[in-house]
Parts: structure tokens; C-alpha cells; sequence
């Protein structure tokens, strides 16, 4: 049973909840601001400066010196800012690192498939590929760590995790490439078992897009150093100099010009960040929005969730299952919710089955999690009726 009264009449249809989320921002990315966010609050003093004056340095070293210690990362690893948001990192990270040694792809959503389209056409490379379909993992077992091995660490179109970092070789002779663009600040990540691992502020932080963050171990930072590409680099993708690491691509000293406005508004939403515990409540928030969500399809049999298996399922990019629904269903549905301001952006992937996706990173709100319910229920019956 739910919470949402009942229209009395043949159709016994739930009646159009009185409460909406207060925010209703549940997009996979960009995602929702921080509590409390306004742009009257960034800092504006460096707007209309030079990124490479002193206070614009000292910005984006901020920036990165927030990231660090948000995720208690340890010195060994270097963190910084490029273009092109996380997909941008990551291609970076395999123009710049690949082709060393033999190369593994596991994907099982869309973005995963991107990096095996990417290493075998753009790249010529001939990687051996584990797929799973949507909502599944692959056999991780069988991962060969002689080898440079690409993954995504949660599928934001698949609502798919890797359970933890214990299938990852400590004693690998490849890389691990790690796409964690919806894990970082969501889970408690091993550091010791990632050598490169890329995000964008978009996702759990609430950031704004276009730009990427690149952390890099020692072992991959060797790889840099010793290790010469095939095929050319464009200026944007060129992290050594003389046969050396460009250290200050690490310090603020982007390649590229990066937006002010957008490093402002990821510093407030890191010391958001610190102010709400660090890491730890960031994800304790996420874990209660997941939880809220559980909730919501437990109660009710027309919903589901894709990731099957609890083990393996994203506590921030859920990803769930309507009965009967199509992909016409899926958008009649996510549209009624947006022109009612109670849900925005809740379609699936455009390649994933059809679905619904719910954003549960850390900013969103768990009252506005479980304020969704009614929502759907409404939402489902009015497409269902008029189908």
C-alpha cells in the first residue's frame, strides 16, 4: 500500500498528491545543486581574471586542494582539472596511457561501450571485452591483470556497480582505468587498487559539465614517463613535457582556459561538502536516498529495479523498471511529472532498456526521495488509463 488517496469511481485511480518535492531535481547529471545553493553566494572576485593571474591559481589550487582532502586522498595520488568533463578525462587518460601493454574493456552500459568504440576505432587497438547486458555485471573473475583494464565504476545509464575493489589485482602488472564519474564522493573508494580514475563535478557534487578531473597514481604516472604513443596528441591531451610529467596541469595550471565561474561553484559545493562531514556525509547521504527509493519500489508491484542483484546496484544513478512500459510509456510518464514541477529528468538513457533513472547522489534531499512516491503512482496510472 501507499500513501495516495484514492479517487472513488471505477477506475480507483491515486488522486493528484497535494505535496511535490521540494526540489525536484532528480537528473542524472547535471545533477542537483547543494542544499542552500545560489549564485548570489559563489565567490566573484576572480570572475573577469585571468586563470593564470595569482588569484586565479590560487582559486584552482584551492579547488583541488578541497578535492583531496574531501576525499582523503593520499599523497601519492595527483589530481587535476582538464576539459571536456568526465568523458573528456577519460579519453585523455587512454590517448595518453594506452597502447604500453594489451588492454581489457569491461562494459555493460553505454559509457563503457564508448571506451571499447573509442580504444578499437580511434585508437586500433584490439582489446579483449567483457560485456554484460543492462543491469548485470560481468564475470570479473576472468579480468586479466597482465593487461590495462578500462571500466566504469558505477553505469549511470545501467544503475550498476562493481560490488567493491577486491577483484582488482594489488599485484597487477597493467593499469586499472577506473570511470568513476558516479561513484566518486558515493562510495568509499580503494585508492591503492586505482591507478587513473576521472569524474566531473556535474555528478555527486552538483557541479556544473565541461570540465574534468583526472587523478592519477604513481604507477600511472610512470606510464606517462616511459611511455610514447603511437598516434598523435592534441595540444588539450598533452600531460608531459620533455619526457616529464607537466606537474603544474597538477598545481591549478590548467592546459586550457577553464571556466572561473564553474570552479566557484565547485568550491562551494566541496565546502558544502566539509561542512556536512566530507566524504562520510556525502555518502551516508547518498545511502539514505537509495535507501528512500528501495523503499518506494519495495511497496509497490509495477516497479523494480534494473540491477537486480542489491550487491551490485548504484546508490547514486538507480535505474528502475515499469511494468508493461515502453519507451512512449517511459516519456508520457516523465513528461506529465515535469509539467506538474514534480520531477525532472527521470527518463532512462536513451540506450538503456526502457525506465525510469533516479538521481540519489548527495544532493538531493531524502524528503524529496520519499515525497516522489505519490508522484509516480499518479503518473503511472494517467499514462496507464489513457494508453
Amino acid at each position: 500500500m501507499t500513501d495516495t488517496t484514492l479517487v472513488t469511481g471505477a477506475t480507483n485511480a491515486p488522486a493528484k498528491p497535494a505535496t511535490r518535492p521540494a526540489r525536484p531535481h532528480f537528473s542524472s547529471g547535471p545533477c542537483a545543486k547543494p542544499p542552500g545553493w545560489d549564485a548570489s553566494k559563489l565567490n566573484a572576485e576572480v570572475l573577469g581574471r585571468s586563470h593564470r593571474s595569482k588569484l586565479g591559481k590560487q582559486r584552482l589550487q584551492y579547488c583541488i586542494d578541497l578535492m583531496r582532502e574531501m576525499l582523503a586522498l593520499p599523497d601519492t595520488h595527483r589530481i587535476g582539472i582538464v576539459p571536456g568533463s568526465d568523458t573528456g578525462a577519460f579519453e585523455m587518460a587512454m590517448w595518453t596511457m594506452l597502447g604500453a601493454r594489451d588492454v581489457t574493456c569491461l562494459a555493460w552500459e553505454s559509457f563503457g561501450e564508448g571506451w571499447v568504440t573509442d580504444a578499437v576505432k580511434q585508437l586500433n587497438l584490439e582489446p579483449t571485452v567483457h560485456r554484460a547486458d543492462y543491469g548485470q555485471l560481468p564475470d570479473l573473475d576472468k579480468v586479466d591483470w597482465s593487461s590495462d583494464v578500462l571500466f566504469t565504476w558505477n553505469g549511470t545509464t545501467s544503475g550498476v556497480r562493481v560490488p567493491d575493489g577486491e577483484w582488482i589485482a594489488a599485484d597487477r602488472e597493467g593499469l586499472s582505468f577506473a570511470d568513476a564519474t558516479s561513484a566518486v564522493f558515493a562510495y568509499d573508494l580503494p585508492w591503492d587498487k586505482i591507478d587513473v580514475a576521472t569524474f566531473s563535478w556535474q555528478k555527486v557534487l552538483g557541479g556544473e559539465g565541461a570540465h574534468g578531473v583526472l587523478i592519477l597514481g604513481p604507477r600511472a604516472v610512470e606510464r606517462l614517463e616511459n611511455h610514447t604513443p603511437a598516434w598523435p596528441l592534441p595540444k588539450v591531451f598533452r600531460l608531459v613535457s620533455k619526457g616529464k610529467l607537466a606537474e603544474g596541469v597538477f598545481k591549478g595550471e590548467t592546459i586550457n582556459t577553464p571556466s572561473m565561474l564553474a570552479v566557484e561553484d565547485a568550491i562551494f559545493a566541496l565546502e558544502w561538502a566539509k561542512s556536512i562531514g566530507g566524504a562520510r556525509g556525502l555518502i551516508a547521504r547518498s545511502d539514505a536516498n537509495a535507501a528512500a527509493l528501495d523503499k518506494i519500489v519495495a511497496e509497490r508491484d509495477w516497479l523494480g529495479h534494473l540491477a537486480v542483484d542489491k550487491g551490485i546496484r548504484s546508490r547514486t544513478s538507480v535505474c528502475l523498471t515499469v511494468e508493461g512500459a515502453d519507451e512512449a510509456f517511459i516519456k508520457a510518464m516523465a513528461g506529465l511529472l515535469e509539467k506538474e514541477g514534480a520531477a525532472f529528468d527521470v527518463a532512462g538513457y536513451r540506450d538503456a532498456p526502457a525506465g525510469l533513472r533516479i538521481w540519489c547522489g548527495a544532493t538531493v534531499d531524502t524528503a524529496d526521495i520519499a515525497a516522489l512516491g505519490p508522484w509516480l503512482d499518479w503518473a503511472y496510472a494517467e499514462v496507464k488509463a489513457s494508453a
